[in-house]
Formats: C-alpha cells, sequence, structure tokens
C-alpha cells in the first residue's frame, strides 16, 4: 500500500459540505454527461466507459471484480479523472455552443472531493499548475482532499485546464512566474513550473535557464523557509543523447551544454544540483524525478511533441512529419501514470533521483504509424471517412537523442511504482480527447 493510500485509508471520509447532491452522484452525473465516455469501444466494437489500465505492455487491464477498472493512486477512479478533461467539463459544467461558450447561471458545482481528517490534510503548492502534467497533478490532490495551491505564469499553461475548481475552498490559483519570489505558507511543493517542448524552451532559451536556475531556486528558498517538502520534476534529457542503454539513474549523461536543447537540458542538469546543495547545506527535505516522454489530455496542440504533432497532423488528414530518418527511439507513459509516480515519490522517504517512465521503446516510425491507425479506427466508429495520413521525412533536428528508455528498477523497488498503461492504450484516449475536441463545436 503506497503512503498516500494509507493517509487516505486512515483518515474519516465523508462528503465535502460544499457539495449537492451526494458525490456519487454527481460523478455519475458528469460522466454520463460527458461525450468522452463514449469515444472507446470494447473489443467486441460496442462503446465502453472501460480505460484500460494495464500492468504491463502484455497483461490485461486491472479491474475490479465487478469489471470497473481499479482507482488509482489516491483511491481515486478512473472515470472520475476522465469527466474532468472530457469535452463539455468545466468550470460549472459550461456548455459551448457554435460561436461562443455558455456559463450556467447558479452556484458552481465542483467535481466530488474526500474529506480529510485535519491532521492528515496538507497545504501543497504545484508550481506549473495550470499546464499539462502540472493540471493533472491539481486534479488528483483535490480529488483526494488536500488545499492545493497552483502557480503559473500562463507561457505553456491554461486556466481552462483548472476552470473547473475555480472557487472551490481547497483550492487558489495564483498568476505568478517562479523567476520572482513568492511567499505562502504550505507542505509540500511540486515544482514543475518549465516549459518542456522544444518549440518553446527554445523560443526564449534566457527564459528557460532563468526558470530552470532562478524558479528553482525561489522555490528551494520557500521550502527552506517554512520547511516544506520539495519535489523537483527533473527529466530524462539530464541524459542527453545517451550511450547507456537503458539510462539509470546513475549515468551521468552525454549532453552537448552550448547546443540548441542545452537551455533546457542544462537548466534540469543545474536544477538538480541546486536542488542537492540545498539539502546538504540547508537540511531541505527533497525529492528528485526524472520523467521521460509523457502524453495525454491536455496537451498543447502546438508544441511540437511527437505525440500531439502526430496526432493532430492525422487527424487532419496531413503528412506526418518525421524528423530524420524515423529510426530514433522513444518510451511514452501516460499522464496517469506519471501522476501516480510523482506521488508516491513525494510521500516516500526516498531523496535520490528516480526514474518515471514507460520502458515500451518504440522507433519513432513505429508510433507514427500506430497513431495513424488508431485515428482511422476512432473516426471510423462515427462515420468520418477522413484522409489517411502519408509520413514524410525532414532534416534531423540538431542534438535530438537517438535512443530513450527508462530503466525503471529503482522506482520498482523503491516506491512500489510500475506504469499501468501500455502506450496503446493511453493513445486510445488521447486520440479520443483530441478527436472530441476538435469536433465540439
Amino acid at each position: 500500500m503506497s503512503a498516500a493510500q494509507q493517509i487516505l485509508g486512515s483518515a474519516n471520509m465523508s462528503e465535502s459540505p460544499a457539495q449537492s447532491p451526494t458525490s456519487g452522484e454527481r460523478n455519475d452525473r458528469l460522466w454520463d454527461m460527458s461525450s468522452f465516455r463514449h469515444g472507446l469501444p470494447d473489443e467486441g466494437g460496442n462503446s465502453s466507459t472501460a480505460g484500460a489500465p494495464v500492468a504491463g505492455a502484455n497483461s490485461e487491464p486491472e479491474k475490479n471484480d465487478d469489471g470497473t477498472p481499479k482507482p488509482m493512486r489516491g483511491g481515486v477512479s478512473l472515470d472520475t479523472m476522465r469527466s474532468l478533461y472530457g469535452p463539455g467539463t468545466g468550470f460549472g459544467g459550461l456548455r459551448r455552443s457554435n460561436s461562443s461558450v455558455v456559463y450556467p447561471g447558479g452556484p458552481p458545482e465542483f467535481p466530488p472531493v474526500k474529506k480529510l481528517n485535519p491532521l492528515q490534510k496538507k497545504r501543497i503548492l504545484v508550481s506549473g499548475g495550470a499546464g499539462f502534467v502540472g493540471s493533472h497533478l491539481v486534479d488528483r490532490l483535490m480529488l483526494m482532499g488536500h488545499d492545493v495551491i497552483a502557480i503559473d505564469n500562463y507561457f505553456t499553461g491554461s486556466k481552462m485546464n483548472l476552470a473547473h475548481w475555480f472557487g472551490h475552498p481547497n483550492f487558489e490559483m495564483i498568476r505568478h512566474d517562479v523567476v520572482d519570489p513568492i511567499m505562502l505558507e504550505v507542505d509540500q511543493i511540486y515544482h514543475l513550473a518549465c516549459p518542456a517542448s522544444p518549440v518553446h524552451y527554445q523560443a526564449n532559451p534566457v527564459k528557460t535557464l532563468k526558470t530552470g536556475f532562478f524558479g528553482t531556486y525561489n522555490m528551494l528558498g520557500l521550502a527552506k523557509r517554512v520547511k516544506a517538502r520539495f519535489l523537483l520534476t527533473s527529466t530524462s534529457e539530464v541524459y542527453g543523447d545517451p550511450e547507456e542503454h537503458p539510462q539509470k539513474e546513475t549515468y551521468w549523461g552525454h549532453v552537448n551544454c552550448i547546443g540548441p536543447r542545452a537551455c533546457y537540458d542544462e537548466g534540469k542538469r543545474v536544477a538538480e544540483a541546486l536542488t542537492y546543495s540545498y539539502a546538504r547545506q540547508d537540511g531541505v527535505d527533497v525529492r528528485v524525478a526524472r520523467i521521460f516522454n509523457t502524453f495525454g489530455p491536455r496537451m498543447n496542440w502546438h508544441d511540437g511533441r511527437v505525440v500531439s504533432n502526430f496526432i493532430v497532423q492525422a487527424l487532419k488528414g496531413d503528412d506526418i512529419t518525421i524528423y530524420g530518418d524515423g529510426s530514433a527511439t522513444r518510451s511514452f507513459q501516460y499522464v496517469h501514470d506519471l501522476v501516480d509516480g510523482l506521488i508516491a515519490l513525494m510521500e516516500s522517504d526516498y531523496t535520490d533521483p528516480v526514474n518515471l517512465g514507460n520502458p515500451e521503446e518504440y522507433t519513432i516510425k513505429e508510433f507514427a504509424d500506430m497513431i495513424v491507425e488508431l485515428v482511422n479506427e476512432h473516426r471510423a466508429r462515427y462515420g468520418d471517412a477522413g484522409k489517411t495520413s502519408t509520413v514524410t521525412y525532414l532534416p534531423a533536428v540538431a542534438d535530438d537523442p537517438q535512443r530513450r528508455k527508462p530503466d525503471t528498477t529503482r522506482a520498482k523497488e523503491v516506491l512500489g511504482w510500475a506504469p499501468q498503461w501500455a502506450a496503446v492504450d493511453g493513445l486510445k484516449e488521447t486520440v479520443a480527447y483530441f478527436y472530441q475536441m476538435m469536433h465540439q463545436h
């Protein structure tokens, strides 16, 4: 049992006083209203709400005796998480017409949250909380019953990712750039703030480096002042174009410190160095997660990353563009697995870096072909006879790593964590999300 589950198991769970009707009724209604629930068919071709979280690439989905998916870390159900990012959800159950967004009158309806014993309830800061991964982490922490403060400067994040929590007594959203100090009282800090895609972090490399150093410096200074536990979300990019495969946490990396990707790679490497310097010098309680390629709903459509690029191109019927000959490999993990790992690491007593990623390895060409097939299958369910994309090749990008695969032995041993979603199952969910976002107007 994880530390987060132990906390939830020991707490007195009841309905949030802010909710009416009951949380179970609201959850059922939110899910029934969401068009996303109808996007994934079962093996017989029928519409299904099963989310296919799996213990590995070749295993069956983990389910309860009644056939429903097992809850994720923190006791949160997959259906509840889906209801938060399906089309048509958001602040007060907003509705979209052909040309406008309509906010219904009356008090907002919030997703159902657990009520924790005050001794177990934490005040948690998530920097970069309006971003892709940050918003999923905020969702999970809120549903677990904690008080959550999200800060973001909206460079790559969006208020809409968290609009369904606006006004909730457990949630606060602050527009703030971590390059500047901030004074708050918190128990834990998840430091995610930093542009993570090449398109964004190369657009302003000096700003990226300032975020990597000064942003981490300010968050660590806050952790030191208020004695909060600090978790840095680092990256597999600290390994550069690796000469070791798969990459273990003990590998020091092979990074070009003056190349076009250096602003991000070296920014994260100095962030790690700064984190452990604060731990040694000032006794700050730190954790470091090295995150491998992650995908899922709420990805930025224009961030230039493989999954979002390929899915959008395939849905539009455009050529899928591969930089290089397509033989480079990547390992992709679904966002719910990453959030599981981040919470497990934060609640653990382990302080050395931990890889969080899915060891399934694909060439970029294999991944492109997989996405084209999944997009065609999904469109066929709706009678959408769109154009099938073909693959085109462009010149390789400078310093682009040729192989990337995590060694997750340490995560299994010290956290009891392993990815539950096969890449193909996460892609089915992500394709459904992108398709319905494109067709919701």
